[in-house]
């Protein structure tokens, strides 16, 4: 594709917008993707179409022979930014800066601090350090500089996976280009307001990303990183996790000053839902075989999500079972059964700056959020009612989901409703559920109490517990007071995930349940009861089930075929 765009035309420096991106949403910011060393603005094009639904994509072109000065491209993205800035000054622009083009996007950034920048670097490192590794001090100026240019010259091929449509006079310019570029860039680091995510490779054989992203991190203001282990230099031309996944995983997408929740999220795609069934949890997918079963309105319990409201308001309240791990199945089957997405109201930890900046690869925890989970607080309910989505809710929290040995299936509800009024105000359709197959998975081997007796261990839990979030006042007892740890666990031949999704409970045109604290309570009752009555059915009827052993499943499918689902109890 880049031969056909750098043929000489004399032109200067220009944006383009890939047709690929087509028409964004309403309201979406714009990106600008400024190109690496080869200066094609092509680098992006494994990702034109994800980013072309969130974003409006427009790309830096600089042909062949220009020979633009370094300061000449800052005023040209400059002129661009604070452009757009003067259209949209309640809206974020995204500057997408591939190697070199990271140095051009922290120099636009720290000579325009007051505008909204977001800046998303990948393995913007320094070639010129990398060249001059060999290159020894004791040689005159001139000599060194001739070594180094020979140095530089052999390496940005490489760099650039251009090297058969730049010329070596070209090469040379970029040389000078870089020197500049990174001199200009790393002098005025301290001047730069703008949010900064790096993107850095584990197998760049050409810059040693990982030390530059970390060193990035500690010069800028706001800044975390993502490592990407098993890619190289090009790490936007390569295969793996896409751009626009990593930039939902990181929160990093909003529309205005502020990210929201409700009005900034974007559903996962089917590649981004296939990707992390079979790369993420694939595993957890295999072992559990989980199974669904709902309500039907007339009280038929049939297999499947029949059972559940398609349309929103609704609240699903259950039980969290050890470490959380009914959750991927449960949004995997409201995706691809019924195409909803459930927001899952989680632990604020999960989004502390602490979490969020902590230098990592693209975690589980990331996935969560691409998977539309938010920090459990009343006005994130609040505002996911008000758009009507499917909401996941365990009032026992992390209390249930780090329980303690012995207390499996247990729930740890606080006395207050919480809830229940809050979906009376909207109208909500309450559905309680349960779910068992903890217990066929895992043995609980070591929990806060065993932790606790172990030295140095239990000073690390204790320092990790200090400063931790608290989702509820004490009011709320023992939930409140829950301590947050990673327990031991003893992996088993595994069971069989199984959920059961009551009838649901209409709360529009209750207008006792918001008059009467009692009435709210009654209900609050009844929701907890039914939990607890779905968990008891379930623990009864899987003995029923044939296939309760990964065994027995492997075999049927081995019998049948892979993709055929394999039955279970009869309802």
């Amino acid at each position: 594709m880049a031969k056909d765009i750098v043929k000489h035309d004399g032109g200067p420096p220009r944006w383009f917008c890939p047709v690929s991106c087509g028409r964004p949403l309403k309201d979406s910011p714009i990106l600008l993707f400024l190109p690496g060393m080869d200066g094609t603005g092509l680098g992006l094009v494994l990702h034109h179409k994800a980013l072309g639904k969130a974003f409006e994509v427009w790309c830096l072109h600089i042909p062949v022979h220009d020979r633009t000065p370094f300061e000449g491209l800052v005023k040209l993205v400059e002129e661009t930014v604070r452009f757009e800035h003067a259209l949209s000054p309640h809206k974020p622009i995204y500057l997408v800066g591939d190697s070199f083009g990271g140095c051009l996007a922290l120099a636009v950034a720290s000579r325009n601090p007051a505008i909204d920048l977001v800046l998303i670097l990948s393995n913007p490192g320094d070639p010129v350090k990398m060249a001059a590794v060999n290159i020894e001090s004791s040689f005159p100026p001139g000599q060194r500089f001739e070594r180094l240019s020979r140095s530089l010259t052999g390496l940005l091929p490489y760099l650039s996976g251009f090297d058969d449509i730049l010329p070596r006079d070209t090469l040379l310019w970029k040389l000078k280009l870089l020197k500049s570029a990174a001199a200009y860039a790393n002098s005025r680091l301290h001047a730069v307001k703008a949010e900064v995510l790096v993107l850095a490779s584990g197998k760049d054989n050409m810059l040693p990303s990982r030390d530059e992203a970390e060193r990035l991190k500690n010069s800028l203001q706001d800044c975390i990183v993502r490592h990407f282990m098993d890619n190289g230099h090009t790490l936007l031309l390569e295969d793996g996790i896409g751009l626009m996944t990593v930039i939902k995983g990181t929160n990093k997408f909003r529309r205005s000053r502020r990210h929201s929740y409700a009005s900034d999220f974007l559903p996962p795609s089917m590649t981004e839902l296939n990707y992390a069934c079979d790369q993420i949890i694939g595993l957890l997918r295999l072992a559990s075989g989980s199974i669904l079963f709902s309500t039907l309105e007339d009280g038929k319990i049939v297999k499947g999500l029949a059972g559940v409201p398609n349309e929103g308001p609704v609240i699903l309240v259950g039980y969290h079972m050890l470490m959380g791990v009914e959750l991927s199945s449960l949004a995997e089957g409201f995706l691809r059964e019924k195409h909803i997405m459930v927001r899952g109201l989680a632990h604020p930890a999960l989004f502390s700056r602490t979490a969020m900046s902590s230098s990592s690869d693209f975690s589980l925890t990331d996935w969560m959020r691409v998977f539309g989970a938010v920090p459990v607080t009343p006005s994130n309910l609040f505002k996911l009612l008000s758009t009507k989505s499917h909401v996941l809710l365990y009032p026992g929290g992390s209390r249930e989901a780090l329980h303690y040995k012995g207390e499996e299936y247990k729930l740890f509800w606080p006395d207050q409703q919480e809830f229940v009024r809050m979906a009376a105000r909207f109208g909500a359709t309450i559905v309680p559920f349960g779910v068992v197959g903890e217990d066929d998975v895992a043995e609980l081997v070591l929990d806060y109490n065993d932790l606790m007796k172990i030295p140095v261990v239990n000073d690390l839990v204790r320092d990790a517990n200090e400063n931790a979030i608290r989702v509820r006042d004490e009011a709320s007892g023992e939930v409140a007071s829950q301590k947050l740890f990673i327990p031991l666990l003893m992996p088993k031949i595994p069971g069989r995930f199984y959920y059961l999704f009551g009838k649901p409970i209409k709360t529009k045109g209750r207008e006792d349940i918001l008059q009467d604290k009692q009435v709210a309570n009654q209900l609050y009752l009844q929701v907890k009861s039914e939990v607890e009555r779905q968990m008891s059915f379930l623990i009864k009827k899987r003995q029923e089930d044939p296939y309760r052993s990964i065994v027995d499943r492997t075999l049927y499918k081995a019998i049948y075929a892979p993709s055929h689902e394999v039955p279970a109890f009869e309802p």
